[in-house]
């Protein structure tokens, strides 16, 4: 079982950024809790704040990953070549948000992505990439 993690903008900054709303672990460090909860999961990571590299390596993982969860951040709620990468691919794509996205700013209660994905999960911190893990863990 592989499973790709691609995190979007600003999410580099988790351990810093805004502690209330997304805590004070880095995502490597949480990473690592997932490697050991899940050993027989073979695991990428990628994450970057450019748009473009988030579609190339959707693309680069789409065909050959079982499952990928993908945070696309601010990206959730303004890029169809986002959403439009998710429709090219085979392999299925959750929607994962660390924050309610839906108890934050208004502009955030729209995903463009979220039709093309087989389900989101949002508001439950990291554990939500877990909860992602488990649905593809067969």
């Amino acid at each position: 079982m592989r499973i790709a993690i691609i995190n979007g903008p600003n999410l580099n900054l988790l351990g810093k950024r805004e502690p209330g709303i997304y805590g004070n672990a880095s995502f490597e460090e949480y990473f690592e809790t997932l490697r050991q909860q899940f050993p027989d999961v073979t695991f990428s990571y990628f994450q970057s704040n450019v748009e473009g590299e988030l579609i190339n390596h959707l693309h680069a993982v789409g065909f050959t990953y079982d499952g990928i969860l993908l945070n696309a951040g601010g990206y959730t709620h303004t890029s169809v070549a986002i959403r439009d990468a998710i429709a090219a691919i085979k392999t299925p794509v959750i929607e994962l948000h660390i924050s309610n996205v839906y108890a934050r700013e208004d502009f955030r209660h729209t995903s463009l992505i979220a039709p093309k994905c087989v389900g989101s999960i949002c508001g439950l911190g990291m554990k939500g990439y877990a909860l992602g893990v488990q649905y593809f863990y067969k």
